[in-house]
């Protein structure tokens, strides 16, 4: 319950001679002690006038009742919370419910030092992994006067390579602050289904103790621990709230939101979800972390190029964690308008995202990709060409006999179709599963995504044309070749792109000829336009099974020609060689792009004589 102008004793003589004081409102808890104080100003003052009043009014109720209440002080239009036994006061939109109030001053006794906490490394063991999560712990709490514990920073950021066990990083973090009773919720968002539900299923691995729900596609009840949604999914139980319905979530329900690829565009167009929850919040990121923007940092409350902890991909190769990429430059150079978003300035970066759509939302919209652009990504020539190089230069299996597992990122769906149309007639060999359209236009897209990325054993599609859906979180340890047939435009997706062929993948080519590195063939000057420079990939061009073996034959069949003496047995073997070699040049298909490249051998070679 609630009391208004409640009458305390022991207020200083200098305030009022009787040493009596009114609060404007107590709130009282269920065993009758004092869980907070309200001190409300007129409209036009500012909140922060009733401070030191209501701290003296918590000195009161702190000597009547031995409990010393939460402060919370306010002018109708700002609200403040000062829990002042352990942070200092901050902003918040609104007041907590009486068991949340009940729930910090439980904490003043029952929470645990973090820094103290034992990692459970089954969850999180790798030592990076331990550093991040000691790091956070360190962020979160420090040492107050005379040996208690004082909350520090309520804001970190992670910036982890992808495939370096971001969520597993996060899943500890959570185990140690419910366990260290720091978190009783704990608000998992991300931007897509897909990674929602993913991220689900990671936690609910490691931490099936807890309670969890997807509210994309489960009804909350409010005692769930761990609650993972989209950004637009808690937007609409938010607003509701301030619809005046009934209150799904109030200001104080969760204790930490973890934030999935923490950018700008979730600053820009999702704020008011981290404004409205009083929460801690960890950021997770594998954007590296000098490439970060200052909007970002400032939402975490920290210095530029300053996160809680990195580890990026250049350590996580050197450790041998991940497979570093190799960029092919691709001879085929389509020259886009020459604007580089790395060197434009912050001012110009901002007017840039106006004008064009934010570059980590991809929403660019199609007139700055030119007419030009899109003629030439349809140009039959362009996709033979882009299709021929892949399959002749990429990272072969299979003793060199077939393509690696590859992603193909293609500009839209028509784009992707188109391509799939060119490799069944340039490459009829291969039979029509061997390359997929893998987006969501099909209906079997998850299928065919969990095919590609099965890992024990190769099974068909070896080629996936993404458009959108596979450019983050989908994990394939066997990708070693990308295509980026699209122009990227987006820092925060060209890394997640990127980290699709990060993973690593032991006995891929043979038993105890691991996966070492991933093939990145580029064929719209992304890596010019972000300004990385990777170390470009030696073409060890390895000739497949089928010509070498043609190259023996025909070297075999000059050796005996070239024999002063020879057997019959000897002129049969060469004459059958022969016979073979001339049917296989007769057989090519002269439509074929790679055939029409040696047209004129052919045509010459297919005389007999």
């Amino acid at each position: 319950g609630r009391e208004l102008e409640y009458e305390v004793k022991g207020m200083p003589k200098s305030t009022n001679p009787s040493g009596i004081g009114y609060v404007d409102y107590v709130l009282w808890g269920k065993d009758g002690n004092p869980l907070a104080v309200v001190e409300a100003k007129r409209t036009m003052a500012d909140a922060r006038k009733g401070r030191h009043q209501a701290e003296l009014y918590a000195d009161c109720l702190e000597t009547m009742h031995g409990q010393r209440p939460v402060i919370f002080y306010t002018n109708g239009f700002e609200t403040f919370i000062w829990d002042d036994t352990f942070y200092t006061d901050r902003e918040i939109q609104g007041f907590y419910t009486q068991d949340e109030v009940q729930l910090l001053i439980d904490r003043r006794t029952t929470r645990k030092d973090l820094r103290a906490f034992k990692v459970d490394l089954d969850i999180a063991g790798r030592d990076y992994q331990l550093e991040a999560i000691k790091r956070v712990a360190e962020n979160l709490v420090v040492d107050g006067k005379g040996g208690s514990l004082r909350g520090a920073k309520r804001e970190s950021l992670l910036v982890m390579a992808t495939g370096s066990g971001k969520t597993r990083t996060a899943a500890a973090i959570v185990d140690m602050m419910t366990k260290c009773n720091w978190a009783k919720r704990v608000l998992f968002l991300a931007d897509r289904n897909a990674l929602v539900s993913q991220a689900k299923n990671a936690f609910k691995e490691h931490l099936e103790h807890l309670s969890s729900i997807d509210l994309t596609k489960e009804k909350e009840d409010s005692n769930t621990r761990l609650v993972f949604s989209t950004y637009p999914t808690i937007m609409n139980k938010i607003d509701k709230v301030r619809a005046g319905d009934k209150r799904f979530y109030g200001v104080g329900h969760f204790d930490l939101i973890i934030i999935d690829e923490a950018h700008r565009s979730v600053y820009q167009k999702y704020k008011a979800i981290f404004d409205y929850f009083d929460a801690r919040l960890l950021g997770l990121t594998a954007t590296p972390k000098t490439d970060i923007d200052h909007n970002t940092y400032g939402l975490f409350d920290i210095e530029d190029n300053n996160p809680t902890y990195a580890y990026e991909l250049n350590d996580a190769v050197s450790q041998g964690f991940l497979v570093p990429p190799k960029a092919m430059s691709v001879p085929l150079k389509f020259q886009r308008e020459g604007i580089k978003y790395s060197e434009l300035s912050p001012d110009e970066k901002v007017e840039y995202e106006e004008k064009f759509g934010d570059p980590s939302q991809e929403s660019t919209p199609e007139d700055i990709s030119s007419a030009a652009l899109n003629k030439w990504l349809f140009n039959t020539d362009t996709v033979d060409k882009v299709l021929a190089y892949l399959m002749a230069d990429g990272i072969k299996v299979s003793g060199g006999d077939k393509i690696g597992k590859t992603i193909i990122f293609a500009k839209n769906h028509a784009h992707a179709v188109f391509i799939e149309e060119r490799f069944n007639k340039n490459f009829p060999e291969y039979g029509s599963h061997f390359m997929k359209v893998i987006d969501n236009y099909e209906t079997k897209a998850q299928d065919l995504l969990e095919k590609f990325c099965y890992d024990l054993e190769e099974i068909e599609p070896q080629i996936a044309i993404s458009v959108d859906m596979m450019d983050t979180g989908v994990d394939a340890p066997s990708v070693v070749n990308l295509v980026f047939f699209k122009m990227v435009k987006s820092l925060t997706k060209f890394w997640q792109m990127i980290g699709r062929g990060t993973r690593l993948r032991p006995d891929l080519f043979a038993p105890g000829e691991d996966k070492t590195e991933f093939f990145i063939f580029d064929y719209c000057q992304n890596f010019e336009y972000f300004d990385e420079n990777p170390e470009g990939a030696g073409t060890k061009k390895s000739k497949s099974l089928i010509q070498q073996i043609f190259e023996a034959k025909l070297q075999v069949s000059q050796l005996i020609t070239n024999q002063s003496e020879k057997s019959e047995a000897e002129v049969e073997i060469r004459d059958s060689y022969l016979a073979e070699l001339h049917h296989t040049v007769q057989s090519l298909d002269e439509n074929r792009f790679v055939v029409r490249k040696g047209l004129r051998y052919v045509k010459e070679y297919s005389h007999k004589n």
